[in-house]
């Protein structure tokens, strides 16, 4: 649900009962009835949710359950398995906890003092104990604290772009509308409150910016697909290991006599080894661990990531949006240049084109820039005009958005330092001072004109012009003569261009969606290199049929006029057609299509409301930033697809292994510490550095399905080697094996045939990947050979014959692991990256 601006309030009653304010009494039968301005702070998901849903999953409870066994049977050094899920809980309730705050902090009013008008006398109040129907005062640099009617108004501009977009200020008369949120540019005037607290705009705003989602994370997804898969056949499946393990050991009857107790301790521990074994708890926790360390290297390059799967979602992006104002465009302008008005010398268009000008006119323009009172237009001739005159003017007629013109003049002791500058001037737009009795109206249509062109290539345009005579009031003064036509131009960041030529080139689409006027939009788009025919698409000519918006989505890049609910209609528009999007901003009015996007993208300078709904902030504003996530991006989950392969691996054969031994009456030929120590060995370990490796290719959408289709064959070949070696044990070999010696049999096959799987998934292997495998196959020689490891592994040599079977039987399964593998890059992983790659 979007919330939009109120349309104007009808003419407020602003005779002297109301412009008195309210009484004492008024205010304290509205404190009563709590219509005051208090700010809601409820957020969807308290501590407590949060920690519960962490926790109370399905997954946790059977590893509970295993840690319960264990530690009942005092085998702590069995406890290993649990580690993961613990870091895992841990993690994600800090991580969560952590968003929730940040959304707890969102305020889009500022908590400074207000003043209001009470018992016909002004005071000062806190902004929570404004009420309803309160005469506020507003003046210059004030944010309004309340939705208002305006009751007297002089001269008063409010920009409200943090909340539109629109970026020129908005004139305001008596009977209008103002925002809670907006801010006071000029003027000063009364207001009468007609919304407070939770009924005002900012507070609407506020709690839909406040409402918890959960970043979409497609490696999370795939893990919760997983999970959903386990937790149908996991009830039915720990069922048969348990029943499987109770008749290796002997039957329900001798396990549940009271005595051999031995026999049920072994019964339970296979089940625990078999059940831990098959959840990928490690595949979680890798993917919190490279979600973090990433965030911790963009740390370092100013990029801010508030939720980590942010990183992965930029990966997977094929759309940005783009708002102008503070992206494309540093949000303020800059001047651009002087030019001569028709009929009057010419003056140089260069970038120097301001020392054209007679040493009078760039005096006064100095003066107009330093103004501590200059709007931002004039405010832009400080730094080509530095030179302020020392000269005080006689008189001065500031700025107005409803007669869009100021004025100056000086006396003629002026002239002393800056010969000519004597007189009134006046800036404004060229509409405003043109005059056509003066020059006439062929000299006026032209002057127009030469004003207007420029607008097609995105500047704004303002006159200088001088009289002989002051203004009367605010009476133009006849006899305006034109001096100079000024431009000035969107200040276009300079890393704009090449970011999105980068996104070009990676197949990203670029939307610029901005409040303002279609034409400027489209000048600054083609000012970054973007083709824009015409204009931009009005936005106030879109469909409101999300179907409908989507096609013109689809078929255009740029779009002006948008307001803060269309841009988030827009983002759920081109979502309804498939696509990724990722959506960058700074203003309050970014904010909810900023939450709405797959990936929200704040600028350092936004707004304090934006920055709390983004999950990903550029510190320094800097927008080249963004290349530097895309590639850390792509790093993450290319990484993380390698190890899913090694994890839906080890899931899958231990599916199988717990109910194949489990059907066949086989003791689980592992102890849990064992099973720990193969995983540490051949994923735990090696994995930490596959997921730091560099991997730029490009995402390529399906790589759970890519994983399975590896992940499947593989494991059926690790359970048949593992059937093979305790086969031989139990009927080929030449002495009695016993169960120390199976285990270490078999903790050998398992660990070489995994260590030859993490070789298959990490080719092209790199120096540091060939040292990590080396190093693995040492630990396991020490595993096997050190006596220290042995006992704590409850481990024994095996019998020459075995040990030569188990390590033939692992050079077998590794052939057929290696044909798995180069039959799955040939049919499945080329076919995929090149479908991506267009």
């Amino acid at each position: 649900m979007t919330h939009t601006p109120p349309s104007p309030a009808p003419a407020a009653d602003a005779g002297p009962a109301a412009l008195a304010g309210l009484t004492s009494a008024q205010v304290a039968e509205r404190v009563a009835a709590g219509r005051v301005n208090v700010q809601p702070k409820d957020t969807s998901r308290s501590f407590g949710t949060i920690l519960r849903s962490h926790v109370l999953t399905l997954f946790n409870l059977v590893i509970a359950l295993c840690a319960t066994v264990i530690v009942v049977l005092g085998r702590w050094f069995d406890l290993l398995f649990s580690l993961a899920a613990v870091a895992n809980v841990v993690i994600g309730v800090v991580q969560e906890n952590s968003a929730r705050r940040a959304l707890d902090r969102i305020a889009l009013l500022h908590q400074d003092g207000v003043l209001v008008v009470r018992d016909g006398a002004r005071r000062e109040v806190r902004i929570e104990e404004v009420v309803l129907d309160d005469v506020v005062v507003l003046r210059r640099g004030d944010q309004v604290p309340v939705d208002g009617a305006v009751l007297t108004s002089e001269g008063l501009d409010v920009d409200e772009s943090l909340l539109t977009g629109e970026s020129d200020p908005v004139p305001k008369a008596p009977g209008d509308a103002v925002l809670s949120g907006s801010a006071v540019v000029a003027g000063t005037a009364l207001v009468r409150a007609t919304a407070v607290g939770a009924d005002s705009h900012a507070a609407k705003l506020a709690v839909q910016a406040r409402r918890f989602t959960r970043a979409h994370s497609e490696l999370r997804a795939a893990l919760e697909k997983v999970a959903r898969w386990l937790t149908i056949a996991l009830v039915p499946i720990v069922a048969v290991i348990l029943h499987g393990q109770v008749t290796a050991a002997g039957g329900w009857s001798r396990v549940l006599g009271s005595e051999d107790q031995p026999a049920l301790e072994a019964a339970l521990v296979a089940t625990v080894a078999a059940v831990t074994a098959m959840i990928p708890q490690g595949l979680a926790l890798m993917t919190t661990i490279s979600f973090a360390l990433a965030a911790l290297k963009l740390a370092r390059r100013a990029v801010l990531i508030q939720e980590q799967p942010a990183v992965e979602i930029l990966a997977r992006v094929d759309t940005v949006c783009l708002d102008k104002t503070g992206t494309l465009t540093e949000g303020g302008i800059v001047f651009h240049g002087a030019h001569a008005p028709v009929g009057a010398p010419a003056l140089p268009h260069d970038d120097d084109a301001a020392v054209a000008l007679d040493p009078g006119a760039r005096a006064v323009l100095a003066w107009f820039g330093a103004d501590p009172d200059a709007n931002p237009t004039a405010a832009a001739l400080r730094e080509p005009f530095p030179a302020a005159p020392a000269s005080s003017p006689t008189g001065v007629v500031p700025f107005s958005s409803v007669r869009r013109w100021s004025a100056v003049t000086f006396g003629p002791d002026a002239d002393a330092a800056h010969p000519g500058m004597a007189g009134t001037w006046l800036l404004g737009a060229p509409e405003a001072l043109a005059d056509a009795a003066h020059l006439g109206p062929e000299r006026t249509a032209a002057l127009t004109e030469a004003c207007t062109a420029p607008a097609d290539r995105g500047l704004r345009t303002v006159l200088l012009c001088r009289a002989s005579d002051a203004p009367a009031g605010e009476t133009l003064p006849a006899g305006r003569e034109p001096v100079a036509v000024l431009t000035f131009a969107e200040d276009v960041r300079p890393d704009a261009a090449q970011t999105l030529g980068y996104f070009r080139e990676q197949g990203v689409a670029v939307k610029v969606i901005s409040g303002d006027s279609p034409r400027t939009v489209a000048a600054v788009a083609r000012a970054v290199g973007m083709e824009v025919p015409g204009d931009a698409v009005d936005g106030r000519t879109l469909p409101a049929d999300p179907a409908e918006l989507a096609d013109v989505l689809e078929s255009h890049e740029v779009f002006g006029r948008v307001a803060p609910e269309q841009k988030q209609a827009m983002v759920a528009a081109l979502q309804s057609r498939g696509h990724v999007v990722a959506m960058t901003g700074d203003g309050v009015n970014d904010a909810l299509a900023l939450k709405t996007a797959d990936l929200g993208i704040a600028m350092g300078n936004a707004a304090p409301a934006t920055k709390a709904v983004s999950r990903m902030v550029l510190l320094d504003g800097r927008f080249d930033r963004l290349p530097d996530v895309l590639r850390e991006g792509r790093q993450v989950i290319a990484n993380m697809e390698r190890l899913a392969h090694i994890y839906l691996t080890k899931t899958s054969y231990a599916l199988l292994f717990g109910l194949v031994f489990s059907l066949l009456a086989w003791p689980f030929p592992l102890l849990p510490r064992q099973a720990s120590t193969a995983d540490f060995l051949m994923i735990g370990a090696p994995t930490f550095f596959l997921a730091l490796l560099p991997n730029p290719r490009r995402y390529v959408p399906g790589f759970l399905r890519r994983a399975l289709l590896f992940a499947v064959p593989a494991g059926v070949t690790i359970v048949a080697a593992m059937l093979a070696v305790s086969w031989y044990a139990r009927h080929l070999s030449s002495k009695p094996v016993d169960t120390a010696q199976l285990q270490t049999a078999s903790l050998i096959t398992l660990t070489l045939l995994g260590l030859w799987v993490l070789t298959c998934i990490s080719r092209p292997l790199r120096p540091l990947m060939c040292g990590v495998v080396a190093g693995m196959y040492a630990l396991l020689a020490a595993a096997v050979l050190v006596p220290a490891s042995r006992w704590y592994h409850q481990m024994e040599l095996p019998a020459p014959d075995l040990l030569a079977a188990s390590l033939a039987i692992a050079l077998g399964g590794c052939v057929v692991v290696e044909a798995v593998h180069r039959i799955h890059h040939a049919r499945v992983t080329v076919p995929g990256r090149r479908a991506a790659e267009g």
